[in-house]
């Protein structure tokens, strides 16, 4: 069986889209579920609101944390006021910060967090959020105008766990933020930055295999062999991690972040 990777949801209060004939979703946009399909493996929908997540970790292989709205200020100590603040799904926080939380705290389910999936993992250990980034930098190079995707660089560590997963150091990224990193959560390790000096990935050191990116990596994963390869690494490790669920003497042969 091909090893089951679970994608978390937008939450029905984040509201991008309606219909005449439902008025809210839990959905995941298709690139996500192209690039996991592509890896080989086979994605389900992890929906928000779920009151105890280890019901779902027994039956997944891995995890993939999607982007989406904003995290409430409030989480981490910021301006609750901002008037840019777009998207925010109070139950999706809660969802997603008490995964993450059981995710780094002993369990070795290969993770991946993507934009707003990694702000979550920084909140989720005690890390905080710019609100808004034209708040510090005049030009946003990481949202285009009209709040859609724009193209940018970013350098990756090379002495990274990230890196290794890559096979390059240079990216040309889809990104479309307007939030990032603020604090780093303590036990974070920053990976990758973009030329305004914007947090792009980070790491936790001692988790198996876990990788959090600030771009979006589905978006260019057809086409970029080094973006699919997040996807294809995830994956692999997945089905390593089955095996080992199933055969609990079989040691870790994975290399995860340093």
């Amino acid at each position: 069986m091909k090893p089951i990777i679970g994608l978390t949801t937008y939450g029905k209060d984040e509201r991008l889209f309606e219909t005449k004939y439902y008025d809210s979703f839990y959905y995941v946009p298709s690139p996500y579920v192209d690039a996991v399909r592509r890896a080989g493996g086979l994605p389900i929908l992890l929906p928000v609101g779920e009151p105890d997540w280890m019901d779902w970790l027994a039956i997944v292989d891995g995890i993939v944390v999607i982007g989406g709205g904003d995290i409430d200020p409030d989480r981490y100590g910021g301006d609750t006021s901002h008037d840019r603040l777009a998207g925010i799904d109070q139950e999706r926080d809660e969802s997603e910060l008490s995964l993450l939380r059981e995710l780094v705290k002993g369990n070795e389910y290969p993770t991946l967090c993507i934009c707003r999936g990694m702000q979550v993992l920084n909140v989720a250990l005690g890390g905080t959020l710019h609100e808004h980034i034209p708040d510090i930098h005049e030009d946003n190079i990481h949202q285009a105008g009209d709040g859609g995707w724009t193209i940018q660089g970013v350098t990756v560590d090379p002495d990274s766990f990230l890196a290794e997963v890559m096979k390059r150091t240079d990216l040309t990224t889809y990104s479309g933020h307007h939030q990032a990193i603020k604090e780093l959560a303590p036990s974070a390790k920053i990976v990758a930055i973009s030329p305004d000096d914007i947090i792009e990935a980070i790491e936790v050191p001692g988790h198996p295999w876990l990788v959090a990116v600030q771009w979006h990596p589905e978006m260019s994963a057809a086409e970029d062999p080094s973006q699919q390869r997040i996807f294809d690494q995830l994956v692999k490790t997945a089905a390593e991690y089955r095996k080992r669920r199933s055969n609990p003497t079989r040691k870790q042969t994975g290399h995860g972040p340093r």
